[in-house]
């Protein structure tokens, strides 16, 4: 049995014990996580998700973080102004391997859903506290250096 996930902004075709580099997932050595991304599921039968397979499932366990090869962009510029530029990346990556794939009862495995490290930011962004309502906003620090000038006259 095969699936088609997504995850990271891309696609992988994955069968049980597959070892995957995916974009990194918020998710430390030896954690078990889950897929629910799931766009098609194969083997007897084709299952295609519309777009997705509502309650297909694929589970991971995570080896280790990783990153990737450096890559270096190189610009140079001749007519006139000679001028170079070095850039070196190195993208972080999460080493996975593929431990099972669930075509129903997702919701039920009790296995965490995998999530990537922006998402990750986000969440913990939107769920930061909120300004109490009693509270009045803090003035723009033009505006509280006039009110300072206006109490010293």
């Amino acid at each position: 049995m095969f699936a088609v996930l997504k995850t990271g902004g891309k696609q992988y075709k994955v069968q049980a014990g597959d070892v995957l580099r995916v974009e990194k997932l918020d998710a430390v050595a030896g954690a078990k996580v889950q897929f629910n991304e799931i766009l098609m599921l194969g083997g007897e039968t084709l299952t295609i998700g519309a777009p997705m397979i509502a309650g297909a499932a694929v589970q991971a366990e995570v080896i280790e973080q990783i990153k990737a090869d450096k890559v270096i962009h190189f610009v140079k510029r001749r007519r006139k102004h000679s001028s170079q530029r070095t850039k070196g990346h190195r993208q972080q990556l999460t080493l996975l391997r593929v431990t099972d794939i669930l075509a129903a009862g997702a919701e039920k495995s009790g296995v965490a859903a995998a999530v990537g490290t922006a998402a990750a930011r986000v969440a913990a962004h939107n769920n930061a506290p909120a300004p109490k309502a009693d509270e009045a906003p803090a003035k723009p620090k033009r505006a509280a250096k006039k009110a300072v000038a206006e109490a010293q006259e």
